[in-house]
């Protein structure tokens, strides 16, 4: 495969910034998933809440029904049995009259203890619902405003990413073709990752006999020169090898595969060390026959 050469100057990077990068790639990654999972914990949790709150109310209401209906049916024996005392006290003599009266007095009594009794019960029945109803509004508001926080992390971590993706460049690659968007560190790897346009396969290859695979095709490095921030590997793709010899940093090297139809494979390199290189691999979506 004949690949003409290109070197474009790309400005070095230090090596203290690519951990540092790769790190807040990580966090930010971690961060996203993290939001969406709690939202979707939170919705869960909210539903279950008002669920079991529902379901409470709702017993204390019908707790208090049972105790309300108990206790008028009671209340209704008693001015019965009051109304037939002193219907019976009107028709004695004297001394049973007192009797009777006394004993309708009693019942007058009772009658006006049992409708006090009841009264508070069903005011002490009215409050407790009352308090489940704030409590579960109480709830449902903490839920809400959690909600709308993860909400706004999750607004914030995307619009972090969508600046991310809009400082992204598009460079020519060594065969003269223009490249995709270019990643050149773990942060913005990510945001085309997210971007979902092209596959993007993590490299991470070190000096070694064996060429190594990465997705379709294998590279084996043959150089690597961090002072000036260049290396050279064997790549083999559909049974052919060629040498792609003294490659920049963050410059796309370019080739075509069967696989890949007329758009180029690019290997990115972001970082070389004296033990190894580090990129990824960038692979069309829709692959057609050449």
């Amino acid at each position: 495969m004949s690949i003409s050469s290109y070197e474009s100057p790309q400005p070095q990077r230090s090596g203290l910034a690519i951990p540092l990068l790769a790190g807040g790639l990580i966090a930010l990654a971690a961060a996203n998933i993290y939001l969406y999972v709690q939202l979707d914990h939170l919705q869960t949790d909210t539903t279950q809440k008002i669920e079991k709150l529902t379901a409470a109310v709702g017993g204390v209401r019908d707790a208090s029904s049972v105790s309300t209906a108990a206790q008028a049916r009671h209340i209704d024996a008693l001015k019965e049995e009051l109304a037939n005392a002193n219907s019976q006290a009107r028709s004695m003599s004297s001394q049973a009259k007192v009797e009777a009266q006394a004993h309708a007095d009693q019942l007058a009594r009772q009658l006006q203890a049992e409708e006090a009794k009841m009264q508070q019960q069903v005011t002490g029945q009215i409050s407790e619902v009352n308090q489940s109803v704030t409590a579960a509004n109480a709830k449902i508001a903490d839920v809400s405003t959690d909600v709308g926080a993860v909400k706004s992390q999750a607004a914030m971590t995307q619009s972090q990413l969508e600046k991310t993706i809009a400082d992204l460049k598009s460079v020519t690659g060594d065969l003269g073709v223009q490249s995709g968007l270019i990643a050149t560190n773990g942060t913005e790897l990510q945001a085309l990752k997210l971007r979902g346009e092209r596959n993007y396969i993590d490299i991470k290859l070190g000096k070694a006999k064996q060429p190594q695979r990465f997705g379709d095709i294998t590279l084996k490095l043959e150089s690597a020169d961090p002072k000036h921030n260049k290396y050279s590997v064997t790549l083999m793709a559909d049974d052919k090898t060629s040498e792609k010899k003294d490659k920049s940093v963050n410059e796309p090297v370019q080739f075509y595969t069967s696989k890949g139809g007329h758009t180029p494979y690019e290997l990115v390199i972001n970082q070389v060390t004296k033990t190894g290189i580090v990129g990824y691999l960038s692979t069309p979506k829709d692959t057609s026959s050449r």
